[in-house]
């Protein structure tokens, strides 16, 4: 399986870590088509890992989806995880999971796939939920959205959730949901990972939309 990459170390002038990128899938896409895209934007940027996060229950569907995007990661040696379907994980030959926030979850999600699969657990902007399934055992915490969507209750990860968390917790965190480049500038200081998905696929370029949605890290 491959491994979520290691942050960069902190040089001797404790230069700030610069945020690495979480891609996450579409919610529908045409795996005729797809892949080749998708491809292009894993080698448009420094990906980390990716999650597979579709919106359908067709379990065929699902397989098929995750089989060309496994192959596609595997060879650049990023991570794959998914949204949730626990039981197909290692039938897929992923690297893990993404669920949501009950410390239940992930300690029964660690006991069946085992100590090396990636856990994650989506929090939304609750400091405790995090805390909760930090301690459970996730590998990284979700916080959002951190940008205004119509979706949801109005409710957003607020940057100061992410300040005390860098201060306070080593589980790292990812900044998702409504990202857009100030927001990028603002959370880049605190978080250690950011969630990237809708704000690209809308586009005709989706790599060179994520080119300019990173451009505050290189500034």
């Amino acid at each position: 399986m491959a491994e979520v990459k290691d942050m960069p170390a902190t040089d001797t002038q404790d230069t700030p870590l610069v945020p690495q990128t979480y891609l996450i899938t579409p919610p529908e896409f045409e795996l005729s088509t797809f892949p080749d895209v998708f491809a292009r934007v894993l080698d448009s940027n420094e990906i980390a890992c990716v999650r597979l996060s579709m919106a359908t229950q067709d379990e065929d569907r699902i397989c098929r989806a995750a089989d060309a995007l496994r192959a596609i990661c595997h060879e650049r040696d990023i991570a794959i995880v998914m949204d949730k379907h626990i039981p197909l994980v290692e039938r897929l030959g992923l690297d893990g999971v993404h669920l949501g926030n009950t410390g239940n979850s992930v300690r029964n999600t660690r006991k069946e796939l085992g100590p090396d699969a990636i856990i994650g657990a989506y929090c939304g902007h609750s400091q405790h939920d995090g805390m909760t399934a930090g301690e459970a055992g996730a590998d990284y915490i979700a916080f959002g959205p951190v940008g205004l969507t119509p979706l949801g209750d109005g409710s957003r990860a607020e940057l100061d959730l992410f300040q005390w968390w860098s201060e306070m917790i080593e589980v790292p965190v990812v900044a998702e949901g409504a990202l857009d480049e100030d927001l990028i500038a603002a959370l880049a200081p605190f978080t250690d990972f950011f969630g990237v998905g809708p704000e690209i696929w809308s586009h005709d370029a989706p790599a060179e939309s994520l080119n300019a949605l990173l451009a505050p890290l290189r500034g």
